[in-house]
This record gives structure tokens, sequence and C-alpha cells, in this order.
């Protein structure tokens, strides 16, 4: 009898070849760009030898160390209010919130239908000079003598990033609160807690998760934005901007990668930060 030859090449896994279009994909959109990124910008400006100079300046001058501590501490303040906002309202959304909670998820939702831009020129209009606030409470309603200085100032660049990323913080709780048993809450009870002591001791603790995922959804936007910063000013340099600024104005393709790569070097330190709390907080 004909014996049948086997074939010599080795058989690939299903499952292999069911994740290689994703891999394939990340590889493509995702891993290469960050290597191009990076060899960007150590290589010199002329092409020809390597240059660690655009990261020594970058660390050592105190105006990017000021831009690095500020894209921080902007994105570290949106993401704390957005966690004193979000909690209560995720609460209430799960808990008492009832018939009515599918309008409030669509309040919630509708701001992230409309352009970026639009919801930015909706704080101009608002705040402006001219705008609706300051005709109201100085022409309409004679409250002020001068017109209210709001423009242009942090506190409204911090208003526009939590009105965009706080039903990212809602939801991420709101789904995680969801899941919770609510027999572990009327235990406590029954035991002499308190409802203060019963949320602070069982509720909260058991939706750090949704407060951690939340967390890193709000910080890691709000780390890498730019238009709002564009758009209403304030006065702050964060490293967004500034490659926005490198990319368009002066071209310096080099410097701009390099910020880029600090960038996204300071979100995974963060990124690990605050797992690391997450976790540390589910523990206890």
């Amino acid at each position: 009898m004909a014996q049948v030859k086997t074939s010599t090449f080795p058989t690939i896994p299903r499952r292999l070849l069911l994740t290689l279009p994703a891999v394939l994909f990340l590889l493509a959109f995702f891993i290469l760009p960050l290597v191009d990124n990076g060899l960007r910008s150590i290589v010199q400006a002329d092409g020809n030898g390597i240059t660690f100079a655009r990261y020594v300046q970058l660390l050592t001058d105190q105006f990017y160390l000021t831009s690095i501590a500020q894209t921080i501490a902007l994105s570290a303040a949106v993401t704390v209010i957005c966690v004193l906002i979000g909690y209560p309202v995720a609460y209430y959304l799960v808990r008492h919130a009832g018939r009515w909670s599918g309008l409030i998820i669509f309040l919630l939702i509708a701001p992230l239908l409309t352009s970026i831009i639009m919801r930015t020129y909706g704080w101009q209009v608002l705040f402006a000079r001219r705008g609706f606030i300051n005709t109201l409470l100085v022409q309409d309603l004679g409250l002020l003598d001068t017109p209210l200085r709001v423009l242009d100032t942090p506190g409204l660049v911090v208003a526009a990033f939590v009105h965009v990323l706080v039903p990212f913080m809602v939801l991420s709780i709101a789904a995680v609160l969801q899941g919770i048993d609510r027999r572990l809450e009327e235990s406590a009870q029954l035991l002499g807690a308190g409802r203060l002591r019963t949320f602070f001791e069982v509720t909260l603790p058991l939706s750090i998760d949704g407060i951690g995922t939340g967390s890193i959804l709000v910080f890691m936007v709000a780390n890498g934005s730019f238009v709002t910063l564009v758009l209403l000013g304030g006065g702050l340099k964060t490293l967004p901007l500034l490659i926005f600024q490198q990319f368009n104005t002066t071209r310096d393709f080099g410097m701009a990668s390099t910020m880029s790569t600090v960038l996204l070097v300071v979100a995974l330190v963060c990124l690990f930060l605050q797992l690391r709390l997450v976790r540390r907080g589910g523990e206890a």
C-alpha cells in the first residue's frame, strides 16, 4: 500500500490564528509607531548618529520640568474632582434613581455626543467678557459692576475637563456598585453599624475597583488632551500642548518625539501607582 506523506510544516494552533489579526493590528498601529517615535527622539537633527541631548534638556530645564509638573497636577486635580462628583451620582443612580436611571444615564452620555470643540466653545459663550453669565450679572441683574474674568484661567480649564470626563467616572463606579451584594450592607446594619459606618467600611471598600477604573480612564484622557487648553488657555503649559506646538509651530519633530516619550513614561508611572493604590485599598 502506498504511504501518505505527511506535511513537514508545523501546524498553527487555531487560537493563535484567531488572535493573529489583533496582534498584527497592535503591531502595525501601536508598537511600530511607538518604536519609530522613540528612535526619532534620539536621532540627531542631521540624521547621523545618536544623541540624548534632548532628554537631558527636557529633564533639566526648569521650563520643561514645570510643564511636566503642570501636566501631572492638572490630570490629578481633574481625577480627584471627578471622583468627588461622580461617586455620589453613581451611588444615587444605582440605589435611588429607579425609573429615572435611564434619563440620568442619557444626561451623562449626552455631552459625549457633541464635538469637544463645540463643548469648549460653549464655555467661551457662557463666560466671555460679554457672554451670557456676565451679561446676566452685570446688565440684567446689576449684581456686579465689572464683568467676571473667567476665561483664560486654570479653573475654567479644570471645569471643562471635568464636564467631559465625569461620565467615565460615574459609569465605572456605577457598574461596580451594581454588582455589590446588598445583603452585605444589610448584615452590617443588623450587627449595629449605622449607615455611614456601613458605607465607609463595606460599600466604599467594595467599590474601590470602580473608582480605580474611572480614575485611570480620566487621568489618561486628561493627561493627553490639548484641544481644551488651546481654546481656553488658562496659562498652563502642559506637555501635550508643547508637543502640539512643536509639531505645528517650530516643526522640531525630534523634540516633539522626546516630549511624547516622556509623556508616555509619566502616564505609565502614574498608572502603575494608581493600580498599586487601588490594589492596596481593595486588600484593606
